[in-house]
């Protein structure tokens, strides 16, 4: 058996390691076994790569195990510090960077080829054109959506007047210079093909600018799915089967993710694309929408009526992963079960930054997975409920979704917490959500707000009851 067969059957392996994984990622339950056997794929595909046969070209062992140590480092001290809340910008910047070592390696194959130390047909050619602006789009797109994401950027401060029309004539450009690379061949030369790759990270910046920071989460997906295709082609152009696999599961996956947080959201990609929903504006009023006043509850109220209720619904949104309060609301929900009330939770599949964020940080706090309510049987389950506790949500249980045609978010899914006989709120001030909307929510007769940092209102709400 040749050198050739073990590698390829440790490619296998790690192949099979990538989808296992990906398949276990699906449920909080098995997640984090997901994560470790797709790394443990990684790993054998790297040491695999590593034991290659390369004809005449030498392995450099130095640069490969350089670069293992620069990002082992990174990626560890990445998953020790970045807290949850702070994981979409996370998935951003490693999104940005699968995109540059694309670019990179697409550069350096073009720099061989016209520099004539090699020789590509046109179908090589092309797969090589495609990384490097794929790669490129998903580097400066990255960056930008984790600007916004961390509130580094403005959208009004990065978007130009007709936008979108000036996004078309850069995309058409494009697609025109690299049908004319591929006509022109060796004649056209490496300098022009780092001009396609300046406009490529140019447009990738220019192609985010105008989406709105509540669509950021679908960006970021479409991104990843992105930076997926440009290690697929890189792949491709380096005849390497694990990095086209890995790379189509990765564009496949964040394809398919794209697509459900678009259906939870009842609109269109292009709609997200175009349509700038959640840039930052002009917010609603801070304290009233019109003549109406929000209502407050006393602690000691909202804990008795929690204590004598029958049935709760919680409904956890991005306010709750700021706090950090997960485990505070494990706390009550012992408490409550331990007097008879039936809790539940209510989740919205794109609550937080992004999908499945409410159900990791509840799976932290082991909170039981069949207590987790997806968004129909939420609905059903608060139509019947005594009183629905809203934990820093406030656009996946906004009423304007169904009744109001003039709002952004209307036609969304929500979240009908009205539906319960009484609502409690915790939120630390009327400020608008992340779209930007007000929440004709707070106002109606069955809400009350109580207002403060959610850990610590919690924290208090659970010692009224347990002073009860």
């Amino acid at each position: 058996m040749t050198l050739d067969f073990f590698t390829d059957i440790a490619f296998l392996a790690g192949a099979i390691a990538f989808v296992w994984g990906l398949r276990l990622l699906s449920s909080p339950d098995t997640a984090r076994r997901g994560n470790i056997i797709a790394g443990l794929g990684m790993g054998i595909a790297i040491l695999a790569a590593m034991f290659q046969p390369m004809g005449t070209v030498p392995n450099n062992y130095l640069w490969i195990v350089g670069g293992m140590v620069v990002g082992g480092i990174a990626g560890w001290i990445s998953a020790r510090k970045v807290q949850m809340t702070a994981m979409p910008q996370m998935v951003s910047i490693f999104n940005g960077l699968g995109g540059a070592c694309a670019v990179v390696l697409a550069s350096a194959e073009l720099y061989y080829f016209y520099d004539g130390q090699t020789a590509l047909s046109m179908g090589e050619l092309l797969i090589l054109y495609l990384a490097l602006l794929i790669g490129a789009v998903a580097f400066t797109g990255s960056m930008l959506a984790f600007a916004k994401l961390q509130g580094l950027v403005n959208d009004r401060k990065v978007t130009l007047p007709y936008h979108n029309i000036l996004n078309l004539i850069m995309l058409a450009v494009l697609l025109g210079l690299t049908v004319y690379a591929l006509m022109q061949g060796k004649a056209f030369g490496f300098n022009m093909a780092m001009l396609i790759l300046a406009l490529g990270l140019i447009y990738g910046f220019s192609f985010v600018a105008p989406i709105g920071g509540a669509d950021m989460p679908v960006v970021i997906s479409l991104l990843n799915s992105f930076s997926g295709l440009s290690a697929a082609s890189a792949g491709f152009a380096y005849d390497s089967r694990i990095m086209i696999v890995g790379g189509i599961l990765v564009g496949a996956s964040g394809t398919i993710l794209t697509i459900l947080m678009c259906e939870a959201m009842n609109r269109s990609l292009l709609n997200v694309l175009i349509g700038g929903f959640g840039s930052s504006g002009k917010a609603g009023p801070a304290g009233a929408a019109g003549d109406q006043v929000a209502k407050e509850v006393s602690l000691t109220d909202a804990a008795i009526q929690l204590f004598y209720s029958n049935s709760v619904v919680i409904v956890p949104g991005y306010g709750l992963a700021v706090a950090q309060a997960q485990m505070v609301v494990k706390e009550l929900d012992a408490l409550l079960e331990a007097n008879g009330v039936n809790v539940k939770y209510g989740i919205h599949p794109v609550a937080g930054r992004m999908p499945g964020h409410m159900n990791v940080l509840l799976a932290e706090a082991d909170i039981p997975y069949d207590k987790l309510l997806d968004l129909d049987a939420a609905n059903e389950a608060l139509a019947q409920a005594d009183i629905a506790v809203v934990v820093g949500a406030n656009d996946v249980v906004n009423p304007a979704a169904e009744t109001d045609p003039s709002s952004p978010i209307y036609g969304m899914p929500v979240l009908q917490v009205w539906k319960a006989k009484n609502v409690i709120v915790l939120k630390r001030s009327m400020n608008p959500g992340y779209a930007g909307i007000q929440n004709p929510l707070f106002f109606m007769d069955n809400t009350r707000m109580l207002f403060g940092d959610a850990k610590d209102t919690l924290n208090k709400l659970v010692q009224e009851i347990k002073n009860m």
